[in-house]
This record gives C-alpha cells, sequence and structure tokens, in this order.
C-alpha cells in the first residue's frame, strides 16, 4: 500500500455516478498514479448496485507491474467475462 489510508483514485468520468479505480490496480509508487487533473482513458474493470463504476486504467505506466499475475488469482476469468453481466454475490 502506498501510504496508510490509500484506497485509490476518484476519476470524474462525465456521468451522474463517480468512477474510481482501486489501490491494487495501481502501481506500488503512489507518484506513478495518474496525477490530478491527468486526462487518461479508463476500461470498466466492475459495476453492480453501488453508485460506482471500478476502473482499470488502459495506459501500462498507471496499472501494476505484475497486473497479470494479478488477474490470473484474483479475477482469473478477465477479459473473457467482458460484456457479461456483473451478478451480486
Amino acid at each position: 500500500m502506498p501510504r496508510p489510508g490509500a484506497i485509490g483514485i476518484f476519476v470524474d468520468i462525465g456521468l451522474d455516478v463517480g468512477g474510481f479505480v482501486d489501490v491494487v490496480l495501481l502501481p506500488r509508487q503512489e507518484e506513478l498514479w495518474p496525477a490530478e487533473g491527468t486526462v487518461a482513458d479508463f476500461e470498466i474493470w466492475w459495476a453492480d448496485s453501488r453508485q460506482q463504476i471500478r476502473l482499470k486504467p488502459s495506459e501500462p505506466r498507471y496499472l501494476r507491474r505484475d497486473f497479470a499475475e494479478f488477474t490470473a488469482r484474483f479475477r482469473p476469468g478477465w477479459p473473457s467475462d467482458i460484456g457479461r453481466p456483473v451478478l451480486a454475490g
């Protein structure tokens, strides 16, 4: 965790719901995270009944270095689950 209490970054996606990138998807070094005001591309990583859309940075420089290993361990169906409904679990 980059610093105690850091949970991620909020992203203005131009909708009534907020966008959020969880700290577990970002590089360990906080200085490598997109700075406030940065315009960047993101993909929808997760959406459910909460009033927030979880995002994944599209640019590799904003992703954790071991992203492939991380997804294989914690979300093995990605990216084949893209476009499928997210079921409450």
